[in-house]
This record gives structure tokens, sequence and C-alpha cells, in this order.
């Protein structure tokens, strides 16, 4: 496996493979469910978070020959918002015509619950996103990237912060480092999200030689 950093001519495609990776997640699903329960608004939705991130220069992703994002981690660097506030009411435009007034009045709540849960101290990154696209899930490509990418941060003494949405990779997470601290319920379904943070980890002590 080989990644790269996110450039913002790979936007769409990152969208895309994200679109496709949450599609049917237990907490996304139902809380992006449009009234016509069409599908085409998910990239348009998901692009406004990777744009919001790629310029901050801690987005990595690993290509296939034909472009398509196999795999990709978003991450945000310590205190820096997922979207500016033009994005915020760009995305909420978006939503509220997508949406049912009872599920956009949802949807609301639900980023709610997400900010009022998310840490503010100790300075952390952010794993925003970790999506690998359906046609290359099982070849342990995203628990690679998740690994490289943690790797780096270990590297400069940062710790980690994310939200699961899928209890089934939880257990993915773990065997990364992460612990649960705690979670909430989705608005719509009342789906877990487990909030999980990863401190760094501490350098191997070494022997003397003799």
């Amino acid at each position: 496996m080989q990644s790269r950093p996110a450039e913002p001519q790979d936007a769409a495609a990152i969208a895309t493979t994200i679109a496709l990776a949450f599609r049917d997640d237990p907490v996304w699903g139902p809380a992006l469910e449009a009234a016509d329960g069409g599908t085409g608004h998910l990239e348009s939705f998901w692009r406004f978070f990777v744009d919001g991130a790629v310029p901050h220069g801690f987005v990595r992703l690993v290509n296939e020959p034909d472009g398509e994002v196999a795999t990709v981690a978003v991450w945000l660097p310590p205190g820096v918002p997922e979207l500016i506030e033009t994005q915020e009411t760009a995305l909420d435009a978006l939503m509220e015509r997508t949406l049912t007034p009872e599920r956009f009045e949802a949807y609301q709540r639900l980023w709610e619950r997400f900010e009022e849960t998310h840490p503010h101290e100790p300075p952390h990154r952010y794993l925003s996103l970790l999506a690998t696209h359906p046609a290359h899930r099982g070849r342990g490509i995203g628990q690679a990237l998740l690994a490289e990418t943690l790797a780096r941060s270990d590297e400069q003494g940062i710790p980690a912060y994310l939200e699961s949405t899928n209890p089934a990779n939880d257990h993915r997470y773990r065997r990364a480092g992460f612990r649960p601290v705690g979670g909430f319920r989705s608005v719509i379904d009342g789906a877990a999200v487990t909030t999980m943070w990863r401190d760094v980890p501490p350098a191997p002590v070494s022997r003397p030689s003799r």
C-alpha cells in the first residue's frame, strides 16, 4: 500500500468514496436520507468536509491505477474546525432542501450532539472520516492507512480522537490503540456513536548495549 497526501483535485473522487462507504452507515444512512429516497446529494454533502480538510494537509489516500480512491483518512490538526462558517451555511442550505422538515431538525440535533461531546483539551488530531470504497473492502488497506497516519501523529507526540458511528468498526479502532471514552445516541433511530481517544504510546525503552 502506498499512500499520498490529498490534493484539491482529488476532492471529487474522495467524496465519491466516502459517500459509498457511509451510505449504509447505522448513523449517517438514516440521518442523510432524502425526502424522495434518493442518494444524489450524498457526494455533495461529504464534499464539504473534504474541501474543509484538504487545505490543512492532513488528508491521505490510496489511489487505484484508474484514479479511484480506494481508501482515505480525513484528519484535522488540533483546534481546526471541520468547516468554516460559509461552508456550514451552504451545507445547511443543501440539507434543508433535501430532507423533510422533521428529518432536518433531527439532523441539526445530531450535529449538536457531536459538537457537545467533542473534547477541546488536550490538543489532538481529529479523525473526521476513515472510508474505504466498497469495491476494495477486505484488503486491510483502511487499517493500514490508519496505522500509517497514527504513526505520523506519534512522531509529533499528538494524541488522537474519533467518533465511531458503526459498532462493527470499534474493534478495528481498539486494535489501533483507541479506547472508548463516552458516546451518545443518534436522533432518528438511537444508533450508538462511540467516542474514542488514543494517547501517544510511550517511547520504547532502549536497553544499554553490553
